[in-house]
């Protein structure tokens, strides 16, 4: 995509951000045309957040599983850039005010071990990279989205509305992360569950799309980083103040209050 066409677009969304502004499609003038070019404009948007959010700790991988692939109308994975100042630990406060509209989705986070080479791309390959395992619920931010005419390139550019992230310890030793169960609860009441085979089959599989997915645009999965997998339920979207928790058999639980 042409440089100069990338970085309007992407102070655009930035300044959509800062003044409310609700999600809509990038215009044609954009010249947003493929995913590629929708990458090209998140790249361009995260460095104008990295100012105020820090640096790349890790990705998101979104659209994951067929319930939130039909969802948002979408039959492919997505991936977004998570930065330093939007991690946070378990038992976090989250602020409804503080987004457009607030989204929580219930996940399985992986920590990088080792550098991925490009040639990783299955998960029996990934496992070897992998050094722990997490209970997470990422932040999402739609910004009040029309889902019945959700353009999946404007999503990605958007950096595939990754606001942060929630994490429990890390486990160094996980059960079978195909058949592990997630259950969410909303002030102790069960509101949704799901299981790893539900994200793309194997979470590792998520973890090795989203390494061919950087490998592709020169990059790749680091030491240290983390990789949200993808929701094992649908989109949760909170309308009043509520403790919510993840609880990831054999690995651990996450909480978030929401205010």
């Amino acid at each position: 995509m042409e440089e100069a066409k990338a970085r309007r677009a992407a102070e655009a969304l930035f300044n959509e951000h800062k003044t409310g502004v609700p999600f809509k499609t990038l215009d044609a003038g954009s010249g947003l045309v493929s995913i590629a070019d929708a990458y090209d404009i998140q790249d361009r948007y995260v460095a104008l957040l990295r100012a105020s959010e820090g640096e790349t700790i890790g990705y998101k991988v979104g659209l994951t599983s067929k319930t939130m692939q039909v969802f948002c109308g979408i039959d492919h994975p997505i991936g977004g850039v998570v930065l330093a100042r939007r991690e946070h630990a378990s038992g976090a406060g989250v602020r409804r005010g503080d987004y457009g509209r607030l989204g929580l989705e219930f996940e399985i986070a992986v920590r990088i071990k080792s550098d991925m080479p490009a040639s990783v791309a299955t998960s029996a390959a990934v496992a070897p990279h992998i050094d722990g395992v997490c209970a997470a619920v990422e932040v999402v931010d739609d910004r009040a989205a029309d889902y019945s005419a959700l353009d999946v390139r404007s999503l990605v550019a958007d950096n595939s509305w990754n606001a942060g992230v929630v994490l429990s310890k890390f486990a160094a030793n996980w059960p079978d992360l195909e058949a592990v169960s997630g259950k969410a609860t909303k002030d102790g009441t069960p509101i949704g569950e799901g299981f790893g085979r539900d994200v793309l089959g194997h979470p590792f599989n998520s973890v090795a799309w989203l390494n061919a997915h950087l490998a592709s645009r020169g990059g790749g999965l680091r030491k240290g980083q983390i990789v949200m997998t993808g929701s094992v339920m649908k989109t949760v979207f909170p309308i009043e103040p509520a403790g919510y928790r993840f609880e990831l058999a054999g690995v651990g639980a996450v909480e978030v209050n929401v205010t």
